[in-house]
């Protein structure tokens, strides 16, 4: 081996190191301005959803909007890849298929379905500074001081505050209202809405206390039957019993009678309660938020031979509306075309909203980036007016919509005027 000084080797290695050097400089050049899930021809997105379990029309009809929506679609030269995994609304199963994107390198997540499924999902994107888009939940977990969240809908305390409101205003009295959930998060959201719809009212002290008790409960699936005006169920079973027989022992210890009784819960488990119940000949009326599925629930009413007394909030314009970006969907969806599908829709959109934004301002595809096209901002999505002003929500939109035979229609004034005489 030559020595330092002397021409050959030790000078060779120095073009050799040289090389490296530059080589290596590019390489850290080209990671600092590159975002995990894109590169020049593809962004590659993820979304968590149940495809085989008991929810899994509500997960399916979410994907294939989005996919509907993404379809042709590219960013500049980009296109767009949409990989989704199965968690059968098991958030066990949730932090496995997670992980598993996140390893796969995806931009963001968009579309998820359910609260207890989110409730482990978010905690590792947050880790990693992933953004979540669109999630199919309206659960508060996602929206008070969520930086990396867009959330599209309204949320369930907005939808059972707004038929309890209007239940109250019809001659209902907030001892008369009662609520059968899930005994998880996505349950308990529904419970806070309840209590504060009935927070201004007066005499409700002990229907306060009693859902701040079945509130304060915590661990898998811990008792909270038989402790105030609520029935509950373990997710992904129909088991209704127990939860009827909650609700018929605050019925008797306060002499009262649920008028109205608010399900927040999956369309079989509550349509198996729906159903139990009035075998038992009880004279309540139910409602449903949105993500119970309008049209799973039909079915299993149309089972049961019930055709009214039943409700359930919508947080997406009806089906024959004739808003650009329904007749869009139904274009585009095809049989496929449903309140549930059309979300999942909508929310595609907001996502090309956001890129679009991006290459027409020539802005870098960051999350930083593309997060701030929707901070504090409002404008149109398709005839969807979108607000996110003042929150992380883009739209506050409920219609609530009443059984009739083999439809849902749109509760009005008149109909709520008679419906509790």
């Amino acid at each position: 081996m030559k020595k330092v000084g002397e021409s050959g080797y030790i000078r060779n290695s120095g073009k050799i190191i040289m090389t490296s050097i530059v080589a290596l400089g590019l390489m850290l050049s080209t990671n600092v301005y590159a975002e995990e899930g894109v590169t020049d021809t593809e962004i590659r997105l993820g979304a968590v959803l149940d495809l085989d379990g008991r929810s899994s029309a509500l997960g399916s009809s979410m994907l294939k909007g989005m996919q509907a929506a993404l379809k042709g679609e590219k960013i500049g030269e980009r296109t767009l890849s949409l990989l989704s995994e199965n968690d059968s609304y098991t958030p066990d199963k949730t932090v496995t298929a997670t992980q598993s994107l996140i390893e796969q390198g995806v931009f963001l997540f968009m579309g998820n379905v359910g609260t207890p499924t989110a409730k482990v999902a978010l905690p590792l994107l947050a880790e990693k500074n992933i953004p979540a888009l669109g999630f199919f939940t309206g659960s508060g977990i996602l929206r008070p001081d969520q930086p990396l969240i867009v959330n599209y809908r309204a949320s369930y305390l907005q939808e059972t505050a707004a038929v309890i409101k209007k239940a109250l205003a019809s001659g209902v009295k907030p001892t008369e209202v009662c609520a059968y959930v899930q005994n998880d998060a996505y349950g308990m959201a529904g419970i806070r809405g309840v209590l504060a719809s009935l927070a201004d009212e007066e005499g409700v002290e002990p229907i306060k206390a009693a859902l701040n008790d079945i509130l304060q409960k915590t661990g898998e699936n811990p008792k909270r039957n038989g402790l105030g005006p609520v029935g509950v169920y373990v997710r992904n079973t129909f088991r209704a019993r127990e939860g009827y027989d909650s609700l018929k022992q605050w019925e008797k210890a306060q002499n009262t009678v649920c008028k109205l009784v608010v399900t927040v819960g999956s369309y079989a488990s509550v349509g198996q309660f729906i159903a139990y119940a009035q075998s038992k000949g009880e004279p309540w009326t139910y409602s449903a938020v949105s993500f119970t599925g309008a049209d799973k629930l039909l079915e299993v009413m149309q089972r049961f031979s019930i055709t009214d007394r039943v409700m359930i909030s919508q947080v997406v314009p009806a089906l024959d509306s004739n808003e650009p970006i329904v007749s869009e969907g139904r274009r585009a969806l095809g049989s496929d075309f449903n309140l549930i599908s059309l979300e999942g829709f909508v929310v595609g959109k907001l996502l090309l909203h956001g890129l679009k934004q991006l290459e027409e301002t020539q802005q870098a595809i960051t999350r930083e980036n593309f997060l701030k096209v929707y901070a504090a901002q409002k404008f149109e999505l398709d005839g969807l007016e979108m607000d996110f002003s003042e929150d992380n929500q883009g739209s506050d939109f409920i219609a609530i919509t009443k059984l009739d035979k083999d439809n849902w229609i749109v509760m009005n004034e008149s109909t709520w005027q008679g419906w509790y005489k």
